[in-house]
């Protein structure tokens, strides 16, 4: 289950990545509560996932093209970097009682940047620290350290809420970018930046146009083109569940900070088992079923959640939304990954980060303008339902899809 961390340099990766996403999670809670708090509406918790995650539109594939065209280890490093900056600065306004919602706007802007351009590297570098036969378990592992920041993020960020405000969280989520800066600085890769550039022959000009080709390229294969459009779907009106909790923990079930931390922490431990089980299934065979099947559960555990009025329930159902979730886009991943070569991978990675984190910003812009009219809970249900309408159609209509 765990034979990816036998290799030295994934062992340092992945233990940086743990710690700094741990930060990332306590400041996704806190976050939540500020911009709640300061607007009281459902509105700007829509609009500040949207200025995270718009960035994506644009330099999720401009950072495909500089996956394959520079070094990996060190734009990673420097994207980290900018993200802990960003973090600190928000805890600096906070501690100094000069925050205004627009400024974590432009906060969430900042780092969402910095994400978009690391995300492929980030996906790409997997390849290079374990290679080919430990990949899908590498990416099972993934899932499952991000997941288990998911569960511990939450939780400290519950106490750290107690005792230190919504600037603790931010300022713990500005130091543990340290880890996975040092991580990355430790690892010493075989293979030069200058050995893949020259064995993958065009230069930034013709990467440009690869591209391009690469969009003509899913376009004219039902089953990678079926793959990302699952990914595209799940994103645009199931993603926005995680920017809606706020609403749910203080609107609707009365559960105060405390609450949506155990909401947020709930979601995180059913991806967490999730990954687990794929890390147990190791690289079974029916993939193309269970990334189906991963999303229809995903679609009916939203529903659920979203029209549920018990606190309980609610968390069974929350449970199962993270579950799903990762046996879904882990699957796609893996597959994808398996079907590239390395001269390609950053490219193709950017174009899965892309129709998840390319549909995330219209669907949290448009989840919190419709929360405002209707009403969080029918927004996400109606959601869910497009979802599992979707996934029933796709799984008649392309039975290659069903058969990876």
């Amino acid at each position: 289950m765990f034979r990816a961390l036998y290799h030295r340099n994934y062992r340092l990766f992945w233990a940086g990545a743990v710690l700094s996403n741990v930060g990332t999670w306590m400041q996704a809670v806190a976050q939540g509560l500020l911009v709640y708090d300061l607007t009281h509406s459902a509105f700007w918790l829509g609009l500040d996932g949207f200025m995270a995650t718009a960035p994506g539109l644009v330099l999720t594939l401009a950072g495909g093209v500089f996956a394959d065209l520079l070094d990996r280890k060190r734009l990673l490093i420097y994207t980290q970097i900018g993200a802990g900056l960003s973090a600190l600065a928000l805890a600096a306004l906070v501690m100094t009682h000069v925050i205004h919602p627009w400024m974590v706007l432009c906060l969430s802007f900042v780092t969402g940047s910095c994400m978009s351009l690391a995300g492929p590297s980030y996906q790409a570098i997997t390849f290079d620290l374990v290679g080919r036969e430990d990949l899908a378990n590498a990416i099972a592992l993934n899932s499952m350290q991000f997941q288990l920041s998911r569960v511990i993020g939450p939780s400290l960020a519950g106490l750290a809420l107690n005792y230190f405000g919504v600037a603790g969280c931010f300022l713990a989520n500005g130091v543990s970018y340290i880890a996975i800066i040092i991580g990355l600085w430790m690892i010493r890769l075989e293979r030069t930046t200058a050995a893949r550039l020259e064995s993958s022959g065009p230069g930034a000009r013709g990467q440009w146009e690869n591209l391009i080709n690469g969009f003509r390229y899913v376009r004219g294969r039902p089953r990678v083109f079926g793959l990302l459009m699952i990914s595209a779907v799940t994103s645009l009106f199931g993603a926005p569940y995680m920017t809606m909790i706020p609403v749910f923990a203080r609107e609707i079930f009365n559960a105060g900070d405390t609450g949506l931390a155990l909401m947020i922490g709930t979601a995180g431990a059913g991806a967490f088992t999730g990954a687990l089980v794929l890390m147990w299934l190791g690289d079974f065979k029916n993939k193309g079923r269970a990334v189906l099947a991963g999303a229809f559960v995903f679609s009916i555990c939203l529903i659920g959640f979203s029209l549920s009025t018990f606190f309980r329930l609610s968390l069974v159902f929350l449970f199962g939304i993270g579950f799903a979730i990762v046996f879904s886009f882990a699957g796609i991943n893996t597959l994808l990954q398996q079907l590239v070569t390395d001269e390609l991978r950053g490219r193709v990675m950017s174009l899965l980060i892309f129709s998840f984190i390319g549909c995330m910003p219209f669907g949290n812009i448009i989840a919190g303008a419709a929360s405002n009219r209707f009403g969080a809970p029918h927004t996400l249900a109606i959601g869910g339902a497009i979802i599992a309408i979707y996934i029933v159609v796709l799984t008649i209509r392309n039975k290659g899809l069903r058969e990876m």
